[in-house]
């Protein structure tokens, strides 16, 4: 909150205090949305000066507080700095066939992760960027090489390994800028024909990247990250080992990519909504050496918020269900929720 001149009062602003006449009658409660009238009103009262709520007072949410913190606003200055430099890279390659290095997108994903104070913080940032709709795919490459940062640490991977799986998350979705914007972002539900079109996506990438000078694993992300564990993913079905062990990593980071990132047509889910809709897909889709650490730490990074339940409690994140990832034991004042027994409640939001 902050205290203004009440000559500088606009409507829409919202009384942090109430306010009192020089007889101690309350003229205006906390919480009022500020009139023209309740402004000619502390004029005739001679009020000068007013506590007003701020954005950051008006959060409800983590990530609505996160979106007004100064933190994230210097983040955002950095993303939306390199966004174009990225995108530039790709559609000169994409489109005019000019060559580009690794060591150019690493410089990238160096720039803007360490504009995050933490891993879980990067994560939390990336959850409040809306991406213009002209850079959605884009956007969607560069987010995916920032998560393949944290998921990658998350994960012990050596230098090496890590480096690699960032230039693999840059790259492995190249093969939807060869295919029509509205089919990629489409809202609705495909048809089957449209669904086959987007499948080639995998085979278009790869055609485009092997004739560079690139780690053969990110040849092999570009082709296999919709291959998944049981057989029922593409191009190849393959199973188990036959597919890449970073495909299998950019594989989860995908997912988790796009159920956390907003849409005009849609909300980004909260973290443990979308480790809810991993269990639902069925952990044998993935990996389950490589995708029960990471959801194991998405959960743990959200110990100690509160959570908002769909019966209307807010609730303190105690403690993660090993064997239900998705459904923590809450504290409730005195009491303690386990949602692994508690089935009809969900998790509305992050507060």
């Amino acid at each position: 909150m902050k205290s203004i001149a009440r000559m500088s009062l606009t409507p829409g602003m919202v009384i942090g205090e109430d306010i009192y006449s020089y007889k101690n009658d309350l003229l205006l409660s906390e919480g009022t949305v500020i009139t023209d009238s309740d402004i000619a009103k502390l004029s005739r009262y001679s009020i000068m000066c007013v506590t007003i709520k701020e954005a950051v007072d008006l959060a409800t949410t983590h990530f609505e507080k996160v979106r007004v913190s100064q933190e994230f606003h210097d983040f955002e200055k950095i993303y939306n700095k390199y966004m174009p430099v990225f995108k530039n890279i790709m559609v000169d390659f994409v489109e005019k066939g000019k060559p580009f290095g690794t060591h150019s997108l690493m410089g990238i994903y160096h720039a803007i992760s360490t504009a995050a104070a933490s891993e879980e913080m990067l994560l939390d940032f990336l959850y409040n960027m809306l991406p213009s709709e002209d850079n959605l795919t884009h956007a969607h490459c560069l987010n995916s090489a920032l998560i393949a940062g944290v998921f990658g640490k998350w994960s012990g991977l050596s230098q090496e390994d890590l480096e690699i799986l960032i230039q693999c998350a840059f790259l492995y979705d190249i093969g939807k800028l060869k295919l029509p914007y509205n089919l990629i972002w489409k809202p609705d539900k495909l048809t089957d024909l449209e669904f086959e079109q987007i499948k080639t996506h995998t085979m278009i990438g790869f055609n485009l990247l092997k004739d560079l000078n690139m780690d053969q694993h990110i040849l092999n992300a570009a082709l296999m990250h919709h291959e998944r564990n049981d057989g029922t993913g593409y191009p190849s079905k393959l199973v188990g080992k036959q597919i890449d062990r970073f495909a299998k990593y950019i594989a989860i980071i995908d997912s988790y990519e796009a159920m956390t990132s907003a849409r005009t047509y849609r909300q980004s889910l909260n973290p443990f909504l979308v480790i809810e809709n991993f269990e639902k897909k069925g952990f044998a889709k993935y990996d389950l050496e490589f995708i029960v650490p990471i959801l194991a730490k998405v959960a743990q990074s959200q110990i100690g918020y509160t959570v908002l339940l769909s019966d209307g409690r807010k609730c303190l994140v105690e403690e993660i269900n090993t064997a239900a990832l998705s459904r923590p034991r809450l504290r409730y004042e005195d009491e303690i929720v386990d949602l692994s027994k508690k089935r009809e409640l969900t998790i509305q939001a992050i507060i």
